[in-house]
């Protein structure tokens, strides 16, 4: 599985937050939306993996988000099977169709712009990849992220994944340093005002024995999939669990929502906190063989409805 370990180091800290999103995605679609093909040996990925790809691709081409070839690529590797949302599905087939990606963005929801959580859902990469550079991190979150969602709560939430990306990233020489309070307060310190920051506020003011469902009920858990109801609760989650890769994806599962996004984010966040050697063997095996095109130059794709 594991055999496209690039040497670059700012690519090595994407991969292994991309491997992480695409192993939690995987076990969330697997689990909340298959469960009764639990014996299944492959788990198929969700079009947060898929959109990932497609940033992975560029940080190992470009060092950088180049947002009209990214709105092509997000367009072109859309693949239905994968599960996207009816609003994003219009947006990339006239994408597809020659539309201009700024217009259509800003357009969607009679012009406020998308808030849904797909921005927060893809982006951790770019968050591991600029660990070292809060400034670029910040600027290429936003890049990234209004290419689908334009609106700020759509931004936020990009950014608020970004950097929890970062923080752990950077944190993963020194075990058992984070908490989960000092760890959301990290987040915070870069959150631009917006409703997003606000639940995380909420979220660092939780009791420390508050359980997984419970928080789930103040925060939200992805249901509706918009921003403001995914990410906080997904960071809350990561930070519980930052030193268990197997046991912050079950706790996240187990809560119910939109299982595979809520898995995609934290799963990210807490193997670029780890390492990929704490998911466990099986769940790497099982995860469905991720494409050719995001690692090199080949061009295997093709779209499918």
């Amino acid at each position: 599985m594991l055999i496209f370990m690039p040497t670059d180091p700012r690519l090595q800290r994407a991969y292994t937050a991309l491997i992480g999103l695409s192993v939690g995605d995987a076990y969330g679609n697997h689990h909340g939306y298959n469960h009764r093909k639990h014996s299944a040996v492959t788990w198929e990925y969700s079009d947060d993996t898929q959109m990932a790809l497609s940033i992975y691709a560029q940080l190992r081409r470009y060092g950088e988000i180049r947002q009209d070839e990214l709105a092509q690529q997000f367009a072109l590797r859309r693949e239905g099977k994968r599960g996207y949302g009816q609003g994003v599905t219009r947006l990339f087939k006239a994408i597809a169709s020659g539309g201009d990606w700024r217009a259509l963005s800003i357009g969607m929801f009679e012009g406020t712009g998308s808030y849904g959580n797909g921005a927060a859902m893809r982006i951790a990469p770019l968050g591991a990849y600029f660990a070292d550079d809060t400034e670029m991190l910040i600027a290429q979150a936003e890049k990234s992220a209004v290419v689908t969602h334009a609106h700020p709560e759509g931004i936020a939430g990009g950014i608020a994944v970004t950097m929890a990306a970062a923080i752990v990233t950077n944190a993963r020489q020194q075990p058992h340093a984070l908490t989960r309070e000092t760890f959301l307060s990290a987040i915070l310190s870069r959150m631009p005002p917006s409703e997003i920051r606000r639940k995380l506020e909420k979220a660092l003011a939780l009791n420390p024995t508050t359980t997984p469902h419970e928080a789930s009920k103040r925060l939200g858990n992805g249901r509706p999939s918009i921003a403001q109801m995914t990410v906080p609760f997904a960071l809350w989650l990561a930070g519980s669990y930052l030193d268990d890769f197997q046991v912050a994806i079950e706790k996240t599962a187990s809560v119910g929502g939109d299982i595979d996004t809520n898995c995609a984010i934290v799963g990210s966040i807490v193997a670029s906190h780890t390492g990929l050697d704490q998911i466990p063997a099986d769940w790497l095996h099982r995860l469905e063989t991720l494409p050719v095109w995001a690692f090199s130059d080949e061009e295997d794709h093709e779209s499918a409805d």
